[in-house]
């Protein structure tokens, strides 16, 4: 009789378990369908361990974007992480701690790792399980909702960062497509002078911007610039940019008033966060005269007679200050044909497989030597040169050229 009754209520030990089991596996199941936060499911996580499995310490390890993290504990306080984490990784299956183990595991009983495509995602670390009776089946009933419980996290996790890259995509379109509406297709080639353009941005939005603007049938502008950044905040960056140039270009007759203003309007959108490097050049096809400013651009170089010259006057960075220090403009009489290259630092700083600058001296050995050239042909050629010379080496950074040729009144 005794031993029927000792049977009788193992089985109704063993049912109410199991219904307990399944109780809790509906509760975390209907969970993650709703859609519960991360913290949430933690939370159901601890409360069924201390509430129904009775268990006395527990640590839960995630793995995040930011490295690994203890995401729930019982008992415990997560001090040492990053110690404790490459002990962990040696498991790759249930482990039963035993005293030849390392000392920081010596307060726990077992190791739960959690596998998702072979790669490690979660570790649960139990330890002081107060009911022994059917010890194994409760382990392996942990070891289950541990399971559940760290893959629906790994998947919130992914589907979060495939949104983030989602995002990121469009943004990129959305900025591609800025910068190609306010990159001009074309550049004119007209009596007394001829614009040619090479465009490379390093990444699919880049933060180089060149223009034309004409006043007259002989007197108009050219001019380049490097913002700083990259993607969506370059872009909307360079779109008030441009703007700010169409408007402000028509209100001062001087380049310096004109780049005072701009540095101005500037600043009160970026508040010094970002800055832009910058060449104008008025160029006055009857007069024969280039007055320019140059706001920290990389020089742009000039050949007029076969003469170089570095246009390097001007100020600093339009934006870094509220007021600049000091624009100085200067004016330059041209004399027959003259080439102006203007470019960013990306082709200065172009580097070939064995570390060597497409430096200042290169360009203005390329300059003289194809100075006679239409702006086209010269800019075909100078493609050509900058293939040759980096060889296998990939480009590090955008390059912009503006390539201009001034024939004057003939």
């Amino acid at each position: 009789m005794n031993r029927e009754l000792a049977i009788l209520e193992k089985l109704e030990k063993d049912l109410s378990l199991k219904q307990l089991q399944i109780k809790s596996l509906l509760t975390i199941t209907q969970a993650i369908n709703d859609n519960v936060s991360a913290s949430g499911l933690f939370n159901m996580y601890k409360s069924f361990l201390s509430w129904e499995m009775a268990i006395e310490k527990m640590a839960l390890f995630i793995i995040s974007d930011d490295g690994w993290k203890c995401t729930s504990s019982i008992n415990y306080e997560p001090k040492k992480v990053d110690a404790l984490i490459p002990l962990l990784l040696k498991n790759k299956r249930l482990h039963t701690i035993k005293e030849d183990d390392d000392e920081k595991l010596q307060e726990f009983d077992i190791i739960i790792p959690v596998f998702h495509k072979s790669e490690p995602i979660a570790f649960s670390l139990i330890g002081g399980i107060k009911d022994k009776n059917d010890i194994y089946n409760k382990i392996q009933f942990i070891t289950t909702i541990t399971n559940i419980i760290a893959v629906a996290i790994e998947n919130k996790r992914l589907f979060k960062r495939q949104i983030e890259q989602e995002k990121y995509k469009r943004e990129m379109e959305l900025a591609s497509e800025v910068q190609r509406m306010l990159i001009p297709d074309t550049l004119p080639s007209e009596r007394t002078f001829s614009l040619s353009k090479i465009y490379m941005p390093h990444s699919n939005v880049g933060g180089d911007y060149l223009d034309y603007i004409k006043f007259s049938e002989n007197r108009f502008a050219i001019c380049i610039a490097d913002i700083s950044g990259k993607g969506v905040a370059a872009a909307l960056l360079m779109a008030n940019f441009q703007a700010l140039i169409q408007n402000l270009i028509y209100q001062y007759r001087d380049l310096e008033t004109f780049v005072f203003a701009l540095n101005q309007s500037v600043y009160r959108i970026t508040k010094a966060d970002k800055f832009i490097t910058f060449f104008i050049a008025e160029i006055d096809t009857k007069e024969n005269t280039v007055r320019y400013i140059n706001a920290g651009h990389y020089p742009p170089v000039m050949i007029n007679n076969g003469k170089i010259r570095k246009l390097n006057q001007g100020s600093t960075f339009i934006g870094a200050f509220e007021k600049l220090p000091e624009i100085k403009e200067e004016i330059i009489t041209i004399e027959g044909e003259t080439t102006i290259l203007s470019f960013t630092d990306g082709l200065a700083e172009l580097q070939d497989e064995d570390g060597h600058y497409f430096d200042d001296e290169k360009i203005e050995s390329f300059v003289k030597e194809n100075e006679r050239d239409s702006p086209d042909d010269f800019n075909d050629k100078l493609l050509i040169e900058i293939d040759r010379f980096r060889g296998g080496k990939e480009y590090s950074d955008d390059i912009a050229i503006l390539t201009c040729k001034i024939y004057g009144e003939k």
